[in-house]
């Protein structure tokens, strides 16, 4: 998919008008953030759409009008943007990765480009080796030691990518294998399928009886940047959206076998080999074997494989060598939560703050969705850049909540809430009357967010004794390879919650799944319960529940576990104060 590169072309594009200043606009400026975040958070192929339903299509889309549906369609037919071209001549820096660095926009990007020629990252490292920018106005020794963390920060991340980004990329490539009728099945393996919140690279398995034309075609897609190795079972390519993808065609009879030792993980797969080895078995991708070099396990599916081995068969996401096989052998493997079993969704953006839809805008495509409430969270007044509300913005932002739920006739519920702003010494900046009238309070920190780890603590810990926090949203503030967590003494803070009854959150957002799968490990053995959101700005947004869930299932949290699997009434009963 062209998502990816075109999202970031626009989000570029208005950066670049924005240093132009006074000569566009801040609504054009919107305007291409908008559409960046449209395509960046779509789930299927834009070609795809413009392909099929033109320019017209494009339109459809939330926040593409016609003149940016005119440069997209340039975009695909050409490859190119003209306007960021143009754009381009005047500004040759490497925006895009630049302001990726914690606390560098497009403005600093710029000024650092004026007076030291700093185009891009390995430029702004050597500057900072020569102590350079301490010496510029406005920055200083302190702001030199923000960008080097920063840095840090970005290159920890190892060259991974969000799941979020590589995940509809290889779906959307399978999907081709699997139509172009040179492919009997197609299955996508790695940490992709073991749903890992960062990618290092992609693996799909083929089965196939015309190897050589598949992997012609493989090679022919528009995705792919450039051909690393070609064979008739294996070919190695660099897709265009910065991740090296494998192609491997595999024989019915050692599909399940190679497909599990693809999956992995790494550790997993040495003990599954080791039970093997007991059992006077030879286990490779290739099947079961005995001494004989017979495959007893056929190796046709994975459920035979981990059968003949003793155990029974897990999903994926568990299959991180965290006790998961001595379960498996003990038959007492937890039956995981499913997408299906999602009620709603408790924390969702509208029109009234930073949203980009309308009340029933949302209400209508979670309906489509066969959800049956979603939570109405828009901020508070300490978030004034999203538009934040204080208590009379609320009266009216209830009132019509109210006038579209007599309006949808019981198709859908909008529950009354807010994503309220814990302050620094652990209040909230909204009145006790407002947040009275909220269905349940969802609670997140925003502000403050470099303070020390015990005043932290504490200020999570009192708006949990509050009596008012219900949710606590994105617990640690981290955005994955970008923003590092807030400090916080998160034992502290889980047995608060239990003591409370406060909710965690799983934000489903793919550059936050906050918390991780790690700490929503940790937090269930303090017995407390989730909410998995999408923390949607958007109807498309709603996609992202799937992100949300594989942390889920990666922490081995049952539907039990999650308040969001309850219907309308038993919810709104466990999360009454």
């Amino acid at each position: 998919m062209i998502n990816t590169k075109l999202a970031e072309m626009l989000n570029e594009i208005a950066d670049m008008l924005e240093l132009e200043g006074e000569k566009y606009s801040r609504f054009e400026v919107l305007a291409y953030r908008k559409a960046a975040v449209t395509i960046g958070s779509l789930q299927e192929d834009v070609e795809g759409i413009y392909r099929k339903s033109g320019v017209e299509g494009l339109m459809e889309l939330p926040g593409i009008g016609k003149g940016i549906a005119g440069s997209i369609k340039e975009y695909i037919e050409t490859g190119k943007l003209s306007k960021y071209e143009m754009l381009k001549k005047k500004y040759p820096l490497d925006l895009a990765n630049l302001t990726k660095i914690q606390g560098m926009g497009a403005k600093k990007a710029f000024k650092l480009y004026q007076n030291l020629k700093i185009k891009d990252v390995n430029g702004l490292k050597k500057a900072l080796e020569q102590q350079k920018i301490r010496k510029l106005e406005g920055f200083g020794e302190q702001s030199e030691e923000q960008i080097k963390k920063g840095i840090a920060l970005l290159e920890s991340g190892g060259g991974r990518m969000l799941l979020g980004t590589a995940l509809p990329e290889a779906e959307a490539i399978r999907d081709k294998l699997v139509k172009s009728g040179l492919i009997e099945k197609a299955v996508i393996g790695g940490s992709t399928r073991r749903m890992r919140e960062t990618v290092g690279d992609l693996d799909i398995l083929l089965m196939s009886s015309k190897g050589e034309k598949a992997m012609d075609f493989i090679t022919s897609l528009p995705e792919v940047e450039s051909v690393l190795v070609k064979g008739p079972t294996k070919t190695s390519v660099r897709l265009k959206i910065g991740l090296n993808c494998d192609f491997r065609v595999v024989p019915k009879e050692s599909f399940g076998a190679a497909l599990q030792y693809f999956t992995g993980n790494k550790d997993h797969n040495v003990k599954l080999r080791e039970i093997a080895i007991k059992k006077r078995l030879k286990l490779s991708e290739w099947g079961l074997f005995d001494r004989k070099e017979k495959n007893v396990a056929a190796g046709e599916s994975e459920e035979q494989v981990y059968k003949v081995l003793g155990l029974d068969w897990m999903e994926p996401e568990m299959r991180e060598d965290r006790g998961e096989i001595d379960l498996a052998q003990q038959h007492r493997l937890p039956a995981l939560i499913k997408g299906s079993d999602i009620k709603g969704d408790l924390h969702v953006h509208s029109k009234y703050t930073d949203g980009a839809d309308t009340l029933e805008e949302l209400a209508e495509a979670a309906a489509r969705l066969g959800l049956k409430y979603i939570g109405m969270t828009d901020h508070s007044k300490s978030e004034y850049i999203t538009g934040g509300m204080g208590d009379k913005e609320y009266e009216k932002y209830f009132a019509a909540i109210d006038k579209v739920n007599d309006k949808l006739g019981g198709k859908i519920k909008l529950l009354k809430s807010g994503e309220v702003d814990i302050l620094k010494d652990g209040s909230f900046d909204v009145s006790d009357k407002t947040l009275d009238q909220m269905d349940y309070v969802l609670g997140a920190i925003h502000t403050s967010t470099k303070m020390g780890r015990d005043e932290m603590t504490k200020r999570v810990v009192k708006a949990m004794e509050s009596g008012y926090l219900n949710i606590f949203a994105h617990p640690t503030e981290r955005l994955i390879n970008e923003r590092n967590p807030i400090a916080l003494d998160l034992d502290k803070v889980f047995e608060a919650a239990k003591k409370n009854n406060v909710v965690m959150e799983i934000d489903s957002q793919p550059s936050r799944l906050d918390l991780s799968d790690e700490n929503a490990i940790k937090a269930k053995k303090y017995g407390l319960k989730f909410s998995i959101d999408t923390d949607a700005h958007r109807t498309s947004h709603f996609q992202y529940m799937r992100y949300g869930v594989a942390v889920a299932k990666r922490a081995w949290l049952t539907k039990i576990d999650v308040v969001n699997t309850k219907e309308t009434d038993e919810l709104l009963k466990l999360l009454k104060k």
